[in-house]
């Protein structure tokens, strides 16, 4: 990384001891939404996670630390599943479910890959819902820690849950 100190460039790996309990927490809980589908194991997960994250220029608090770690988390996933479709070729059906508006569970990984695939299509389009889905679902973040992280009210958190969820399951044919 041109231009950022080999100091900065630590933090990651200087964040990572401190949060690693609420970082397998929180691979724990991701792991526990998806369901039936084989996924990395939650210690696995976090260090994956810390190996996309070591590299990073710099995290301004604890709160962007955990939310790129959301996120790291959130692709290695998705490669995961990715990589296991690529095996299979297409090997089963598509199973998500929606309860009400309230929660996003996927049951496999080519439901993990297209939700994946809606979540970049709303980032385009509507980044905050996007963003809003990443921390709640890949997070595990609750509405409160979500709202704190973006920088939104809790309500507009609530609304938003309510129209990225609405968004995917008209995107996902109705299948989530």
């Amino acid at each position: 990384m041109t231009g950022v100190s080999p100091a900065v460039r630590l933090l990651a790996a200087e964040l990572l001891p401190a949060f690693y309990d609420q970082l397998k927490n929180i691979a724990q809980r991701t792991r526990s939404r998806l369901g039936g589908t084989q996924t990395l194991q939650t210690t696995a997960l976090v260090h994956e996670a810390f190996l996309r994250l070591r590299h990073s220029a710099c995290f301004t608090d604890e709160t962007h630390f955990l939310r790129a770690a959301a996120l790291a988390m959130r692709h290695a996933l998705i490669n995961y599943a990715a990589a296991r479709v690529a095996d299979k070729r297409g090997g089963g059906q598509l199973h998500m479910t929606l309860s009400n508006a309230e929660t996003i569970g996927v049951d496999t990984d080519e439901g993990m890959l297209a939700l994946n695939e809606a979540l970049e299509r709303l980032s385009t389009q509507i980044p905050r819902l996007a963003e809003v889905i990443e921390c709640r679902f890949f997070g595990g973040y609750s509405e409160e820690d979500t709202a704190r992280t973006l920088g939104l009210s809790l309500r507009t958190v609530q609304r938003d849950c309510l129209k990225a969820r609405a968004w995917l399951y008209r995107e996902l044919g109705g299948t989530l």
